[in-house]
């Protein structure tokens, strides 16, 4: 299994014992970029297969291709905006010094 990509990223002030690590699939954009493409990819098929496609009331226009390949291409930006970009988790400020760590004993 390799390791996560933080391309691009620093992580300044950090001791070479921890080290950060790219959010990958729970990264909101991952998610964004999901959805949208999905969305895009149905309206792209519902727009080529359909035979009534409403261009009449359009104005001539297939609505449903059209508006499917631009939500193609925002998915596409979003995903390639966060392969460029990856967002990088600091461990030391996810759990600094012990500060939030279940200890198992049910107190608070």
């Amino acid at each position: 299994m390799s390791e996560p990509s933080t391309r691009g990223a620093t992580t300044a002030g950090t001791t070479g014992t921890a080290r950060g690590h790219s959010a990958g699939a729970f990264d909101v954009r991952n998610v964004i970029a999901a959805l949208i493409g999905f969305y895009g990819v149905v309206l792209t098929v519902y727009g080529l297969v359909d035979s009534d496609n409403g261009e009449a009331r359009t104005g001539g226009v297939n609505a449903n291709l059209w508006t499917g390949l631009a939500m193609l291409v925002f998915a596409a930006a979003f995903a390639l905006w966060s392969w460029l970009r990856p967002i990088v988790v600091d461990p030391t400020q996810v759990h600094p010094e012990g500060e939030g760590t279940d200890d198992g004993s049910g107190g608070h």
